[in-house]
């Protein structure tokens, strides 16, 4: 259920109004391309991970295949796409605030959920496995629930939508590309942003018991999860109400339930969304924490963020992710209309950072493991280092895209100004001599760099 449920976020319940609103039924093609790429990414990292299950396996993967310099980004960037997704799960779920309480501004919310959860990962983190298999299940329910009333909707025609919802209103409302096929192609940045976080799939599959039962199974499921929860749900949305009554900073999912009339549906689907929003952002405090912790005890971290309290908490680590998160609120004090899109364009930067990462280590494992230098995996992905180049490729354009939007451009800068302050503190570690010559034993990090290459 945690597997699932990491498939399913704001990305989908929130950032898809916007993307209805851009793109038109068209959005539903762009869901289905992207998660065609995920799963080429992922089916990437299921390679590397069969043959060599490692925790951080992002960051491990760069810093084998690439160099120290490049696990350290890697590591960090994570850590900043998680601090940044933070952002925009307490700016979801200040927006959802305001179908109850459309008087109390947007940051005041955001401020109140940052603080309340910040609290609670201080206090405790026992029940945190079972909390979030309960958040992951109100989910998927919710998802299927909407699937299930909406196929009823379209063949039945009960509800107040049952005049107007039909098939064709995936096309009846000048087409399928409605503002153009330029228009569609523009909204890729903000659909790859739905979808960052399954990638934790992979990296709980590679530190289980059985990672060769358990994470070919996780991963080979992928398509299906995209296809029910993703281009699923957005069909039978888009058949049931047209596509032109969908905007920004509008839950589609709420949005459809007002429209079908059920009493209360919009508020429970509105509760859902919500506390899939904070059951995000509260997962996202958790693994920031334990991320610095990782850092500090490779050193590549201050060793004050590896200190734990006396709860075994990493106080300082969650502290320093949750002062950063702070930012959200500010840009919902100053910007609240277009908190959310800035905040998911820079997660998304960051989240494409590592997928290059993921992918063109797996480009140069292949070429090792063809070479017989390296052993194969027992997971091979299909089409070998050919999809990786394609999904590679992919990731490139999504790149220049945003570089072209003028709300998704501020990540371009924010990654900039990222990477200064990862050169520096590159610099910084090498200086003080806590830069090893290789993170492996033995020589191994020059041996396996000779292997795949170098």
């Amino acid at each position: 259920m945690i597997a699932i449920g990491g498939a399913i976020g704001v990305g989908l319940f929130m950032g898809a109004g916007a993307n209805i609103a851009k793109a038109g039924p068209s959005i539903i093609l762009m869901y289905a391309l992207a998660g065609v790429i995920i799963f080429f990414i992922m089916r990437a990292l299921g390679e590397l991970l069969l043959y060599r299950p490692v925790s951080g396996s992002f960051a491990e993967y760069a810093r084998e295949f690439l160099g120290p310099f490049f696990g350290f980004a890697t590591g960090w960037t994570y850590w900043m796409m998680w601090v940044v997704t933070g952002m925009a799960e307490l700016t979801a779920a200040a927006i959802y605030m305001h179908f109850w309480f459309p008087e109390i501004p947007q940051w005041v919310s955001a401020l109140t959920f940052l603080v309340i959860l910040f609290g609670v990962n201080l206090i405790s983190v026992k029940i945190f496995g079972e909390v979030e298999f309960w958040f992951s299940m109100i989910k998927v329910t919710a998802i299927i629930g909407m699937i299930v009333i909406g196929l009823g909707v379209l063949t039945l025609g009960f509800s107040d939508a049952g005049d107007t919802a039909s098939a064709s209103n995936l096309w009846a409302h000048d087409g399928i590309f409605p503002n153009g096929i330029g228009s569609s192609l523009m909204t890729l940045q903000g659909v790859m942003f739905a979808y960052l976080a399954v990638e934790l799939v992979g990296v709980t599959a590679g530190e289980s018991e059985d990672p060769e039962k358990t994470l070919p199974k996780a991963i080979n499921t992928l398509p299906w999860r995209i296809a029910i929860f993703y281009v699923g749900a957005l069909l039978v949305i888009l058949a049931v109400v047209e596509w032109t009554e969908f905007g920004p900073n509008v839950s589609p999912f709420v949005h459809a339930f007002e429209k079908i009339g059920i009493p209360l549906g919009a508020a429970i689907v509105n509760f859902v969304v919500l506390t899939a929003a904070l059951s995000s952002c509260n997962s996202g405090m958790y693994s920031t924490g334990r991320m610095l912790r990782d850092l500090a005890t490779n050193t590549e971290a201050p060793k004050f963020l590896g200190k734990l309290n006396s709860r075994s908490t990493p106080a300082a680590g969650i502290t320093l992710s949750v002062a950063l998160m702070g930012i959200g609120v500010v840009l919902n004090y100053f910007v609240p209309e277009k908190a959310f899109a800035y905040v998911t364009s820079v997660a998304t930067a960051a989240g494409i950072w590592t997928w290059m990462m993921i992918l063109v280590s797996h480009i140069r494992y292949r070429r090792a493991v063809d070479a017989g230098r390296l052993p194969a995996s027992s997971f091979p992905a299909p089409g070998g280092s050919v999809c990786s180049w394609i999904a590679l490729l992919f990731l490139i354009f999504v790149t220049c895209l945003v570089a072209v939007d003028s709300d998704a451009r501020i990540s371009l800068y924010v990654g900039a100004v990222w990477a200064v302050f990862l050169g520096i503190g590159w610099l910084v570690r090498k200086s003080r001599g806590t830069a090893r010559p290789d993170d492996l034993p033995g020589g191994e990090q020059e041996k396996r760099l000779e292997y795949a290459g170098e």
